[in-house]
């Protein structure tokens, strides 16, 4: 009896002791294989996001900063597991639909777009890559989406209202510069493209505030900037304003030097105009559209 039960505890310690080591074995090949795999199957994946915009690498530089930021707060980082194609149009906009095309020719998962130019050339170019516009102006206007609330197809974003906000810097000109009598409006040169939804609204608020409004076309180059502050003070203008544009938003330092240089008071759409020593701004948070453009590239 005592024999029997000496016999059975042995065998009872020799079965825990393979166990033990049983155990030890499962563990080490989960640890091997099957974390080191499942390690390697969430660094493996990397998302590739589009990013196009009509302006330059330079004008654009502290807006995809904001950009970058709010997206490395939400887990994503360039370089480790997203890359960015960036494609810059340089000031030309007849360049957008080709830098559009080639961003879908590379199938990346999203596409991120900067104003209306940019997002009306990818809407063409793509009708299942997801699109996210940042600030584009009047999107159910120029025929981006069906309406704010339900944009439909496969774009989303934010707009900055510009042709509303246009009519309001008039306003607020106006009620800063004694007598005001004549004011001058910088836009690009041709009609009919995103910038005629914005005369649309200020040309009628020009009349109700008893105000000229001098239309400058002038394409957003120095020398072109140059020469359209003197066609201002040709027309005798007492002040002066710009549509909605990131073409001048990108060359905001050359513009507020020759408002200051030709004594112009100003009225600009962004505050990264009176950062660079302009006079007042009213409009949109261009920082916060662009950092609310990377919460819907981490939801899509």
């Amino acid at each position: 009896m005592i024999q029997s039960e000496s016999f059975s505890v042995n065998n009872l310690k020799s079965k825990i002791q393979n166990l033990k080591w049983m155990g030890i074995f499962v563990i080490a090949f989960m640890i091997a294989f099957g974390w080191a795999g499942a390690s390697a199957q969430q660094t493996t994946k990397v998302s590739r996001i589009g990013f196009l915009t009509a302006t330059t690498a330079s004008g654009s530089a502290d807006l995809l900063e904001a950009f970058r930021q709010e997206m490395r707060k939400l887990g994503w980082i360039e370089g480790k597991n997203i890359t960015i194609e960036y494609r810059f149009g340089e000031q030309k906009r007849e360049r957008v639909p080709e830098l559009a095309a080639d961003l879908v020719r590379l199938k990346v998962d999203v596409i991120v777009v900067v104003a209306t130019p940019a997002a009306l050339a990818v809407k063409k170019a793509t009708t299942t890559i997801p699109i996210v516009m940042v600030n584009a102006g009047d999107p159910v206007g120029v025929g981006l989406i069906a309406s704010l609330a339900r944009p439909g197809g496969n774009i989303t974003g934010n707009s900055g209202l510009s042709p509303e906000l246009n009519s309001k810097r008039l306003e607020i000109l106006k009620d800063a510069v004694p007598n005001l009598a004549r004011v001058g409006l910088l836009l690009p040169p041709g009609s009919g493209g995103p910038e005629s939804f914005q005369l649309r609204e200020i040309r009628p608020a020009a009349l109700a505030l008893k105000v000229k409004l001098e239309e400058i076309k002038t394409q957003p180059v120095p020398k072109d900037l140059e020469r359209a502050f003197q066609t201002a003070t040709q027309k005798q203008v007492g002040a002066i304003m710009t549509t909605s544009n990131r073409p001048f938003f990108a060359e905001r330092k050359r513009i507020v030097e020759l408002a200051s240089k030709n004594r112009l008071p100003a009225i600009y759409f962004d505050k990264g105009f009176v950062d660079e020593g302009g006079l007042m701004s009213y409009g949109a948070d261009y920082d916060d559209l662009y950092r609310r453009a990377a919460t819907y590239v981490d939801k899509i």
